[in-house]
């Protein structure tokens, strides 16, 4: 009976990881709910744009999601409608080197998510990647490029 013990304790914590604590369960645009209790999450943590803290939450949160989300993956359902964590970790990769202001956060909401919808190349093709991998990687990859087209046009701008 204790051999068991891990498996109990994580695969319900794999489930709680990879649907964002629960926001995928929304019925309507889980993906946006996820993305929006994500950004909220952010807007409260003690940490700016440009900070290590930032970087480090993407980077453990990509790692720790592969292994969550690919927990939810099935044969018949590669990339299950429940799982947000990917939309977590590409909303936070999103807002890197950005002011933390509202207007700003906003438009990091809209980039990110206008880039996880459409999925220009080489976005969609990341989604072919196995398992959890594949799940995350190309929301870390539309976070990644909606925070370079933002910094680049803050830059371009505010400069």
């Amino acid at each position: 009976m204790v051999r068991y013990w891990p498996r109990a304790v994580w695969r319900p914590l794999a489930w709680l990881v990879a649907t964002g604590l629960g926001c995928g369960l929304a019925p309507i645009a889980p993906g946006t709910v996820g993305s929006l209790v994500a950004l909220i999450i952010y807007y409260y943590l003690p940490i700016a744009g440009d900070s290590l803290a930032l970087y480090v939450l993407v980077g453990v949160g990509f790692l720790v999601g592969v292994v969550a989300t690919g927990t939810m993956v099935r044969p018949s359902d590669p990339d299950p409608r429940r799982v947000v964590w990917d939309e977590f970790v590409g909303m936070w990769a999103a807002c890197l080197l950005l002011p933390k202001t509202p207007p700003w956060l906003a438009a990091a909401f809209l980039g990110f998510r206008a880039l996880d919808i459409w999925k220009p190349w080489p976005i969609r093709r990341l989604e072919q990647l196995p398992g959890g991998l594949g799940i995350m990687a190309d929301d870390l990859v539309a976070g990644l490029l909606a925070a370079a087209v933002l910094n680049a046009w803050r830059l371009a701008l505010f400069s």
